[in-house]
């Protein structure tokens, strides 16, 4: 049987294709050149970030608006948006229920002549009085219903000023946010003492004490110069928002500390970078090998 003729190196070199020798030091070196052959690559992936870098600002972008306005610094503004709501409707409910019966005639739906036991001089007494009496309540009311939706809508901006992540807004929005809380709690601290300072002081009149002596002559004892559930109500609820401002106060100072740290620690990322986009590494060039 014929065997495959075998080539032979003599022939091989008459061919020209003589066989580098391959140096002993050459097998160590290609895997440092293999390594440093990819350096290059390291300002590539410094210039561009990694895949799940860049997965996660984009899903950053795609945060709902209502993520981030239902954060806790938010949750509490739409907690004090409420209850400033809260205060006003009890401001106006208590101005209604210490108006008197002869002023709820005039809202319809109570009849004076044929539900109120008081007839006569009495009944135009009792107006006169309720119509005194409402008056000189009214800068607590006015007051009261201007403070309170003045808080509320300027808590509803910032609420509605809060639908972006805390790093991405306004260094002077976090900053106003802060103190229009700080400033609210006081605020409201010294409002709801002046209001039951001013309720007390218009209760204390001669106007209340005759009013107050007529209304209980014909059984109406409920209506006397005590301090009313509604003026206690609005007194809770102010407190409340007060507590609420204080709690979004210290909530507040946290989130820009932490916006500070967070943009100091992007920034020293950045400046770390830097020099690796500048000056790449670069492979070291092979040593040409040469047959003898």
């Amino acid at each position: 049987m014929s065997q495959p003729a075998r080539s032979k190196p003599g022939h091989r070199e008459r061919n020209g294709d003589r066989r580098q020798p391959r140096e002993p030091h050459d097998a160590g070196r290609s895997s440092a050149d293999r390594t440093s052959s990819q350096d290059p690559y390291y300002s590539r992936e410094a210039d561009h970030p990694p895949r799940h870098t860049q997965g996660v600002s984009r899903g950053e972008r795609q945060d709902s608006k209502c993520t981030n306005m239902c954060s806790r610094r938010g949750v509490v503004l739409i907690c004090s948006v409420l209850t400033n709501a809260l205060v006003l409707i009890c401001v106006v409910a208590a101005q209604m229920a210490m108006s008197g019966l002869s002023a709820m005639g005039g809202l319809g739906g109570f009849d004076i002549n044929s539900n109120f036991n008081l007839q006569g001089t009495e009944l135009q007494k009792v107006r006169e009085l309720d119509a005194q009496f409402s008056q000189m309540r009214a800068p607590g009311i006015y007051g009261g219903v201007a403070f309170s939706l003045t808080m509320g809508v300027v808590s509803l901006l910032f609420v509605v000023a809060g639908n972006k992540p805390p790093h991405h807004m306004s260094r002077r929005l976090l900053y106003g946010a802060l103190v229009f809380q700080a400033v609210g709690a006081v605020a409201y601290v010294v409002a709801v003492g002046l209001y039951l300072h001013f309720v007390m002081r218009v209760n204390a009149t001669d106007v209340c004490t005759q009013r107050e002596r007529l209304y209980a002559r014909n059984g109406y004892t409920w209506m006397n110069c005590d301090v009313g559930g509604g003026d206690a109500a609005v007194a809770l609820f102010g407190l409340i928002t007060a507590c609420l401002y204080t709690a979004g106060t210290v909530l507040t100072f946290q989130t820009i500390r932490w916006v500070k740290r967070y943009l100091q620690e992007r920034k020293r990322r950045e400046v770390e970078r830097e020099p690796a986009r500048s000056h790449p590494q670069r492979a070291p060039l092979r040593a040409e090998t040469t047959s003898v």
